[in-house]
């Protein structure tokens, strides 16, 4: 079985280089990746972090596509409930034109940040308890295919330049939730097992393609499975490193966000946590692709399999970008080398 690999950046803020660095970072680890054979690079939103450093995918990914060759670049992904549909549609319609057949557009309904931050990106307007997700995200299409009914009162819109071209449609989801939502609109499905491993099954898949059969969509399912993957030399070396992941992960909401910790320092918190929390933090741990090149591609070519797709998002979040240069580096020699 042979498997795509795209690379999903976080922006991590390495602790081994000035914060102000994480955006040239992700510049560096794509072009690394597109000279590797990665077929996709996309870029996440966050909001208001000190652990992660992009909050303008669209920016980010225009520049990464300046800079790159063969990868389709993309969002991973716009968190639309900020967003008026009809300028994602503008934005994006102009990236088609500018990188034919290389923009991807990603759209997810998680906030990417906190109350405050959703709060201050919704000003003047008042936060909404309603879930809009669904309308927006039709809207989205609708702007991108030229395809609202004529009666609707956004019919006369256009997304200049008005040339027909349109990026590739996907949704993120962590669970079923937006699996029938895609389906309905006829996007792509990438699920994030990185996010919920436990809930995320391959029925979210099939649910995904019967949505797409009874809205009448003829095109086949695309499908996406998005892994946290730690690749090192041994697996006892990538274990230490995957523990800058595995305690930012375990310490989300217990307390203020620190800055991604050393694998030195989360091994000395460790040996001081109770033993229930370092229980947790060892299935965290285990619940991730953590290993040899060898083991890392056992592992991704299992799950693709057992979730259906040929296709993996490789998430992988280190204190040192070395680090995680190199576990890229290991995943395409072992999966992607002719």
């Amino acid at each position: 079985m042979s498997v795509q690999l795209t690379v999903i950046d976080q922006t991590p803020i390495h602790g081994d280089r000035p914060p102000t660095h994480a955006p040239h970072t992700s510049l560096e680890l794509a072009k690394a990746c597109d000279t590797l054979g990665y077929h996709r690079y996309w870029l996440a939103e966050h909001h208001s972090s000190i652990q992660f450093a992009g909050p303008a995918p669209e920016i980010l990914l225009t520049h990464i596509a300046s800079h790159t060759k063969h990868m389709r670049i993309g969002s991973g992904g716009v968190m639309l409930t900020h967003y008026s549909p009809y300028k994602v549609a503008e934005v994006f319609r102009l990236l088609t034109s500018l990188f034919p057949g290389r923009i991807d557009l990603g759209v997810g309904r998680a906030p990417g940040g906190s109350q405050l931050s959703s709060a201050a990106l919704a000003f003047p307007a008042q936060l909404s308890d309603v879930d809009h997700f669904p309308e927006q995200a039709a809207q989205l299409c609708a702007y991108l295919r030229n395809s609202f009914p004529a009666a609707h009162p956004f019919s006369q819109l256009h997304c200049p330049p008005n040339d027909g071209a349109c990026p590739s449609l996907w949704m993120l989801g962590s669970g079923g939730g937006s699996a029938g939502l895609a389906g309905q609109l006829g996007m792509g499905l990438a699920l994030a097992r990185f996010i919920a491993p436990q809930t995320c099954t391959p029925a979210i898949f099939d649910h995904h393609d019967q949505a797409l059969v009874n809205a009448g969509h003829d095109q086949k399912p695309q499908r996406l499975l998005a892994l946290a993957v730690v690749c090192a030399e041994t697996d006892e070396q990538a274990r230490f490193i995957a523990g800058t992941a595995v305690y930012r992960k375990l310490m989300t909401g217990r307390g203020p966000r620190e800055p991604l910790l050393s694998p030195e320092e989360v091994e000395r918190r460790r040996q001081r946590m109770t033993a229930a929390l370092r229980a947790e933090f060892d299935e965290m741990l285990e619940s991730m692709i953590v290993g040899s090149a060898s083991f890392c591609r056992a592992e991704i070519l299992r799950l693709c399999k057992s979730f259906g797709t040929h296709e993996a998002g490789i998430v992988t979040v280190t204190h040192g970008f070395e680090d995680r240069l190199a576990s890229y580096e290991h995943l395409a020699q072992a999966l992607l080398a002719k």
